[in-house]
């Protein structure tokens, strides 16, 4: 299965990362139906490369037309930030068709502190980061999409039980 190959082989190249977006707030306990898969990582050029080598592993392509070692420029990656509001690298598989993994890379919340308070769960015997309640809602605060919104009150009412 793509999603337990896919943290398997961040785990096997130790990539520092948290799995955020709508799998996170399935993980966390919310009927949710997402395909992609949205990761956040420590934004250093030694991350980066694991999680190059990573996406290299898995066959994994840029849906922009760049070459994939662009993920490992951080002055570039800066660079499209400010000139072209990029938010995140999206990365596809060829084997599963609309099966994107977004990287977000410039989150609104320190990384530092979210890997901190990050929870560990387990599926299929493979450790998976996930981030925490209170800043997967900070995220999607940030984010402010209708969806998001509603996710925000669905994971505050997971949170009071």
């Amino acid at each position: 299965m793509f999603y337990v190959d896919l943290f398997s082989s961040l785990a096997r190249h130790k990539v520092d990362y948290l799995l955020i977006g709508g799998l996170a707030v399935s993980l966390h306990g919310v009927e949710r139906a997402t395909m992609d898969v949205d990761i956040t990582v420590a934004m250093n050029t030694g991350n980066l490369s694991a999680l190059i080598e990573a996406a290299k592993e898995l066959k994994l392509s840029p849906v922009l037309p760049v070459p994939l070692d662009s993920l490992g420029n951080l002055e570039l990656l800066r660079q499209w930030r400010k000139e072209r509001h990029l938010e995140a690298f999206a990365l596809r598989t060829p084997d599963l068709a609309g099966v994107t993994v977004n990287v977000l890379l410039f989150p609104p919340v320190e990384f530092a502190g979210m890997a901190s308070r990050a929870e560990v769960l387990k599926v299929a015997n493979t450790a998976i980061q996930v981030v925490s309640i209170d800043d997967l809602i900070a995220l999607k605060k940030a984010v402010g999409r209708p969806i998001d919104l509603t996710d925000i009150e669905h994971l505050q009412r997971i949170k009071k039980q």
